[in-house]
């Protein structure tokens, strides 16, 4: 056995570079210096013997052996958060550090409705938040950077376990008096399909209501623009289109200020399910039930 084994350290500078493909951008996502995670690089190459990546002044390129090392990395790494997780899990629930991802059309409608209530009852708990959208915060979740994710199904997830928060209808909204005495629910024919207005592509929230309206043709058609739900409204209040809002950005107020009318979608699936996600088999497993019953309070 060899006596000296590449340290955690090592491994995640290595995983940065690989994410990022820049030293600069890995360094600055590993809070350290370019000089020390270059050189944290350089001695795992040296203590292994071999080279994991090519270095020009344009590119980083990594060699196939550094390719099949990064994946192997990304397995230990995770195998020492969950150590770390094992060890948190025996003391006091929902205290010490947790890091959850949160996507963007739900993190500044539910959170100021909760954290405050968190801070003031679990003041022992370290919470670190990130927003990223529905691809970007499940592959933090099983690459480690994230403990757990807020986010809305149905959505690909891999092997995770999960704890349902609510339901979340969608709505349709659309300017003053277009149409005119709309009804009390808007079925998905009303929809046009030239004047659908949606989040660009990485956002959940697209798929739930392309999903739900189960019109083919919509897909092809909508205009996919938004970078956010605020831009979207800002569109339809400038007569632009018609958009789809869940419930909880309307119950916080997106709409005030706004001409702008919105109604149920009358559809089968016209909801998306608001859920606590973390990794299968997770030994911080109870402690995440615990915090999706926080939320579900909130």
């Amino acid at each position: 056995m060899s006596t000296y084994l590449p340290t955690i350290k090592q491994l995640q500078y290595l995983v940065a570079l690989h994410e990022h493909g820049h030293f600069g951008r890995a360094a600055e996502a590993s809070f350290v210096s370019q000089s020390t995670l270059s050189a944290g690089i350089r001695e795992l190459e040296t203590l292994l013997g071999v080279t994991l990546v090519e270095r020009s002044r344009r590119v980083v390129r990594f060699t196939p052996l550094g390719n099949s090392v990064v994946a192997k990395a990304h397995r230990l790494l995770r195998e020492a958060e969950e150590l770390s997780e094992l060890v948190q899990a025996s003391g006091k629930p929902l205290s010490g550090e947790l890091r959850m991802s949160v996507i963007p059309t739900i993190a500044p409608f539910l959170l100021p409705r909760i954290l405050p209530r968190l801070r003031q009852e679990r003041p022992s708990l370290k919470l670190f938040l990130r927003e990223e959208t529905s691809a970007d915060a499940i592959e933090s979740l099983h690459h480690g950077r994230a403990d757990c994710v807020l986010l809305a199904l149905p959505f690909p997830t891999g092997e995770v376990d999960f704890e349902p928060i609510s339901s979340d209808a969608l709505f349709v909204a659309f300017p003053k008096d277009e149409p005119r005495d709309p009804p009390e629910s808007i079925p998905p024919s009303m929809l046009d399909e030239g004047q659908l207005l949606l989040l660009e592509d990485g956002h959940c929230l697209k798929e739930h209501a392309l999903a739900a309206c189960n019109r083919p043709e919509l897909s092809a058609s909508a205009t996919m623009i938004g970078t956010s739900l605020h831009t979207l409204v800002q569109m339809v209040d400038n007569g632009l289109g018609v958009t789809m809002l869940p419930e909880m950005a309307i119950d916080a107020g997106i709409l005030t200020g706004t001409d702008i009318i919105a109604r149920p979608l009358r559809a089968a699936n016209a909801s998306r399910e608001i859920a606590l996600v973390w990794r299968k088999r997770s030994p911080r497993a109870e402690e995440f039930k615990l915090l999706a019953e926080e939320l579900r309070i909130g």
